[in-house]
């Protein structure tokens, strides 16, 4: 009996979600399977995928065959990694141990890079939210009190130029006043001067 190790689609439409099983080659898709040993979740991002590493190796070891996206997968979570140390093992060029521990290295260093991805995915949702929810940006205090002390100054700036253009007006029509005195003193005198003439004419006569 040919066994294989694949992906039994499951979910509604549009909506995928697998489980990795381990089945008959004869069994349909979605059929009958002898153990499920994972699933695979595309809908997320990054994409949620668990499989128990154990039995999957010990499938391998037994002689099931993964399809090519299984065995993507299984690449992907260090199983075909480990098969791949245990044969070193078995041709003498490292120990066990020594194969384990390279092993354990490589999972610890792939579960920090994805829980590192999970979590900026989580961020970035954050911040996409925060942008579409439209909230105003949080302005720092001391930034609003320049700007109102920029403002003042601007203000003031404006106004002096109008001020100092009064000013000289204003000693203009100052130096004018003892002038329009001074003329309005001088008619008087004038009009004494025109009544005397004729008195000059009275006395020649």
């Amino acid at each position: 009996m040919a066994v294989k190790i694949r992906l039994a689609r499951h979910g509604r439409k549009k909506r995928p979600f697998y489980h990795i099983v381990v089945a008959d080659a004869r069994s349909p898709r979605d059929g009958r399977f002898i153990e499920k040993i994972g699933y695979y979740n595309p809908m997320t991002s990054p994409a949620t995928i668990e499989v128990d590493r154990d039995r999957a190796y010990e499938w391998l070891t037994k002689g099931a065959q993964p399809t090519d996206t299984t065995r993507a997968i299984l690449r992907f979570k260090g199983v075909m990694y480990r098969k791949h140390l245990m044969r070193g093992v078995a041709k003498g060029s490292l120990t066990e141990e020594q194969a384990m521990e390279k092993y354990n290295k490589f999972i610890e260093a792939k579960d920090s890079k994805i829980a590192a991805r999970f979590e900026q995915s989580a961020l970035d949702k954050l911040e996409w939210r925060k942008k579409v929810s439209g909230a105003a940006k949080a302005i720092p205090v001391a930034a609003v009190v320049e700007e109102a002390v920029a403002e003042e100054v601007a203000e003031t700036v404006a106004e002096a130029p109008e001020a100092a253009v009064e000013a000289p007006a204003a000693e203009e029509a100052n130096a004018e006043a003892p002038a329009a005195e001074e003329a309005k003193a001088e008619a008087p005198a004038a009009e004494e001067a025109k009544a005397e003439e004729p008195k000059a004419d009275d006395a020649e006569a």
